[in-house]
């Protein structure tokens, strides 16, 4: 049995004026009632340009729109050590689109969380499809209080039913009463009531009841209907109390002034209680049908009241099998029809009360709260399993996924008849840094992927002058490759770091077997030949991971080489080197700390051994490459690149920021790789977790990307995204497209290479 000490609720709380906040604070108060031991605090989010006197329950509070807070609170929490963590979600209380902000927060918790839905929709929009599937990917269960909602997430989101609890809407536990004593109290004594209560807004049907009055007083003349609750404060900020002005219009109009009661007040659960307990029927209305919860009518069902209701789908569950009376939506007539008939007879009236008090002692907030605490208990347990048998917990790519089209408005933008420059400010080129072979070499990578059939390949005269940059990089008299070019065309150095010299390599050797032009093959064969001798001397493990990149092109071209043979073998056993020097059980890697392009080192040895049959080339590969891929996946299961902030940390846990492009592109090709090497169809699930950082499935829930134009941010502040689009993050994303685009239409009947080892 799991011992649960700490437990956090992230929603809205009172003293804000929803059923959220009240939802979220029933439930806190009953989890802590059920074991005094037991640390509970609510997180409150805070709508924009409001603020609210909290209570000590409340132990942070989140601004809706500023994604640093939601940053914020997950760091202070994990920090707290709670065990689990009790979502309420509905659209509409969190910032982002879709309420995507929510994402910020959730992806960096490190403890489980479980997620109850207030509001399931059958036609979602595509950003609300997309939020709410990256929340219940983040869950460890997923809670709604309606069976209606089981089948929607099942049907509509796929989610697997044994990941689905339902638990109906928690009421008080109250005894059961006559009306007349709170009749007396509340100034209505001898008078049937009618009641609805909650905040004020048209799809509420108050004008169907007002409609449907004049009916009922016909059989009951004293009959008075009491609409109890405040106009909802976004009703309140966006038109003022118009709508409750045009309700007081109504009831002018319809003759029923003395008969109908608006009551402009948001009351304290003891007053609320009293209301309930007056009425003699109690009607919710409803206008829409795809309602999955209503606190008002689970308080009014709960205190034995009769339920007259529209069929919303919260209603049609609890109120089947005569527990209540349902209604077409919008039909005045019948429901003054049904509310009419229920004060005309005291028997059957009872008889309903009787039974629904009855019917509903299962969901006292006590049983409740029971039932929450099996479901946290449920959450970690299996997170604790995860933990101890080191489970990827990613979530697995969903079907039908498919990448956006290949867009090169942006890329196009960015290159001048010199090639491609290196910076921007926002969209538009910086003139004022010039150009890099580094660039240039990843532009040329782009323009040999895009030769694949099928797809859309640059234009001949730009894959030209991409190749013409290169071969005005290489300086014969260092045998290197220059790297940084001003706008003048002016070199600015007389060779480049060791690095942009095998990524250089990497391009011609691509270059050499995949370029369109036979003739321009011939060039980058011959300059490859020229330039790798110089790196033998190199001791960066990127360098050489890059130039065994280009090896696999150039060797495949010309198998005869026997110096490139030897220096594709001398590279690999140079990295199986350093790995064997610094791996360790717990640090699985071929350097004492983690860079940039760390999954190109991985990817180097995996695509050597596949080339030349060495078994124990891709066993390292895929070993440092799965290891690197739990390092940089949450517990919800979104890629979370490296962050450049790590860079000269020794053995330790990669920092979150500043993440960059660089990286994804880096782990989509290393894992597709991996994916072609052994068959295992979560390398290419990890692929395509690493593709969707650029979409927006990434710790901000922001997409880098406009599909448009595909252009692309430079990178992932803790708080914001970096609007400059680059070359390196253009280049980036465009490889990274076309690979996943690629592996989409492979077909998964090929030959293995060689099974996984462990």
């Amino acid at each position: 049995m799991t011992q649960l000490n700490r437990v956090a609720f992230i929603g809205n709380s009172l003293p804000r004026r929803c059923g959220i906040a009240t939802f979220t604070t029933d439930l806190q108060q009953a989890i802590a009632d059920s074991d005094a031991a037991m640390d509970t605090g609510i997180v409150a989010t805070t709508d924009h340009g409001h603020t609210y006197d909290y209570p000590a329950t409340v132990r942070l509070e989140v601004a809706d729109d500023r994604i640093e807070d939601y940053v914020r609170t997950a760091d202070a929490l994990n920090a707290g050590r709670f065990d689990v963590v009790s979502l309420q979600h509905e659209f509409g209380i969190f910032g982002g689109e879709a309420g995507g902000h929510i994402m910020a927060l959730l992806s960096r918790l490190t403890m489980p969380v479980v997620t109850t839905l207030h509001t399931v929709l059958a036609e979602p929009t595509p950003a609300q499809r997309s939020v709410l599937n990256r929340i219940i990917g983040a869950s460890s269960r997923v809670v709604v209080m309606a069976e209606k909602g089981r089948e929607l997430l099942q049907t509509v989101y796929g989610v697997p039913a044994d990941k689905i609890d339902v638990i109906p809407h928690g009421i008080p536990d109250v005894a059961f009463v006559e009306p007349a004593a709170a009749k007396a109290k509340l100034g209505f004594a001898g008078r049937p009531v009618i009641l609805t209560f909650g905040l004020l807004s048209p799809n509420k049907g108050i004008e169907v009841m007002i409609d449907a009055m004049p009916s009922i007083l016909q059989g009951r003349a004293d009959a008075v209907y009491v609409v109890l609750g405040a106009t909802h404060p976004n009703l309140v900020r966006d038109q003022g109390e118009a709508y409750r002005e045009s309700l007081a219009a109504r009831v002018r109009d319809r003759g029923v002034a003395g008969h109908v009661v608006l009551l402009d007040q948001f009351v304290d659960r003891a007053t609320l209680l009293e209301f309930i307990a007056m009425c003699d029927v109690y009607v919710t209305p409803y206008l829409n049908e795809a309602q999955m919860t209503s606190g008002t009518l689970a308080y009014s069902f709960g205190l034995g009241k009769p339920v007259v209701s529209t069929p919303y789908w919260h209603a049609q569950e609890l109120l089947a099998d005569g527990r209540g009376i349902l209604v077409p939506s919008g039909d005045a007539p019948a429901i003054g029809a049904a509310i009419a008939g229920l004060l005309s007879d005291d028997n059957r009236r009872e008889a309903m009360r009787r039974r629904a008090y009855a019917s509903s002692r299962s969901m006292t907030w006590a049983r409740t709260a029971g039932r929450y605490l099996a479901v946290f208990e449920h959450a970690q347990r299996g997170h604790r399993l995860r933990v101890i048998e080191g489970y990827d917990i990613a979530v697995p790519l969903r079907d039908g996924f498919a990448p956006p089209e290949m867009q090169l408005g942006h890329f196009l933008s960015m290159c001048d008849d010199t090639g491609l420059f290196q910076h921007v400010v926002h969209s538009v080129p910086d003139r004022s840094h010039g150009y890099c072979v580094d660039d240039n070499a990843r532009a040329l990578l782009v323009a040999c992927a895009l030769n694949h059939p099928r797809k859309q390949r640059l234009p001949e005269a730009l894959t030209a002058r991409l190749a013409a940059f290169v071969q005005h990089a290489w300086n014969p008299d260092t045998k290197r490759f220059r790297n940084f070019m001003s706008f003048d065309r002016r070199w600015l150095e007389a060779s480049g770091s060791e690095d942009s010299h095998g990524r250089t390599l990497w391009a011609l050797g691509e270059c050499a077997r995949s370029d369109a032009s036979p003739s321009r093959r011939r060039w980058a064969t011959a300059l490859f030949a020229e330039a790798l001798p110089t790196i033998e001397g190199f001791g960066s493990p990127r360098a050489w991971a890059f130039a065994l990149l280009g090896l696999d092109g150039y060797c495949a071209v010309v198998p005869e080489d026997t110096l490139a043979e030897r220096v594709r073998h001398d590279l690999a056993e140079r990295l199986m080197a350093i790995l064997a020097a610094v791996e360790t059980r717990d640090w699985v890697w071929f350097e004492e700390g983690l860079a940039y392009d760390n999954a190109r080192l991985s990817q180097a040895l995996i695509v050597t051994g596949m080339a030349t049959g060495s078994l124990g080339f891709v066993d390292a590969g895929l070993r440092t490459l799965h290891w690197l891929m739990a390092l940089q996946t949450t517990p919800a299961g979104v890629f979370r690149p490296v962050g450049s902030d790590s860079f000269g940390d020794k053995r330790t846990a990669p920092r979150p920021f500043d993440q960059q492009p660089l990286e994804a592109a880096a782990a989509i090709s290393a894992c597709l790789a991996a994916w072609r090497a052994d068959d295992d169809a979560e390398w290419k699930a990890d692929a395509a977790r690493a593709f969707a950082w650029f979409l927006g499935d990434n710790d901000l829930s922001l997409s880098l990307v406009d599909p448009d134009t595909g252009s692309c941010r430079d990178g992932l502040h803790p708080d914001r995204l970096n609007e400059n689009r680059g070359g390196e993050s253009v280049v980036s994303y465009l490889l990274g497209l076309s690979e996943i685009r690629r592996a989409t239409r492979l077909s998964d009947g090929r030959a293995k290479f060689v099974p996984r080892l462990a």
